[in-house]
């Protein structure tokens, strides 16, 4: 029996999740959460072989929950199903090696085709040895490498930290909010910070917070010189 996790903040979105996979023999949802932290803390403890993942959820995304469950190697598989189905999003999600990706609203049969991918990924991975056939079906569920061949590192895809680094190096010596990035380059806020970070990680980038909005602080980034 596959334990399953629904993260969704939703609560009658996560009901008709539960619903539909309690229709599917084989599985059984363990629990339900409604912010990405508190289901990492839960992941990171309790043996689960997959969650379900909403991608706009308060304290920690979809995506970001994703990339560390990856970071620290929780072995449990990802569906994501969220609303969002721009092309950074599902890029993102995919290069982090998910089942499937379904965009709101969906069918039952859908939502059972991507569980059908999972228990067929599930069961040929449960052999010691694996003919041609059965790394093809591995691959066939594996998102790794179907939306884009370039390089990637950490998950990170070139084009985009590039197009990203190009507006930091244009707006020097003056910083860019994350908003004003996502706004200039058409890519989600999500997709900005996890680049911006990884360019702060590797020194070509640094930040500071501004607490004088009159609301929310706000992110301000700037390219370092070379």
């Amino acid at each position: 029996m596959a334990k399953v996790v629904i993260v969704e903040d939703d609560p009658m979105v996560s009901s008709i999740n539960k619903k539909y996979i309690e229709k599917v023999d084989g599985f059984i949802v363990t629990e339900i959460f409604r912010d990405g932290k508190t289901a990492l803390k839960f992941l990171e403890k309790e043996k689960v072989d997959l969650a379900i993942l909403d991608l706009y959820m308060p304290k920690m995304t979809g995506l970001e929950l994703l990339h560390e469950i990856r970071k620290r190697n929780v072995e449990c598989e990802v569906i994501m199903v969220t609303a969002a189905n721009d092309l950074e999003s599902v890029k993102d999600a995919m290069n982090y090696g998910i089942i499937d990706y379904l965009v709101k609203p969906f069918t039952f049969e859908r939502f059972k085709q991507a569980l059908d991918k999972f228990l067929s990924k599930t069961q040929v991975l449960s052999t010691s040895e694996l003919s041609q056939t059965d790394i093809d079906k591995i691959i066939s569920t594996s998102s790794q490498d179907t939306i884009n061949s370039d390089h990637y590192e950490k998950g990170i895809n070139n084009r985009t930290l590039e197009k990203l680094v190009h507006h930091l190096e244009k707006a020097k010596p003056n910083y860019l909010s994350s908003e004003e990035l996502s706004k200039i380059s058409g890519f989600s806020m999500v997709t900005v910070r996890r680049y911006m970070n990884y360019l702060i990680e590797h020194d070509k980038a640094d930040s500071y917070i501004d607490y004088n909005t009159g609301g929310r602080p706000k992110i301000n980034y700037r390219a370092k010189d070379e």
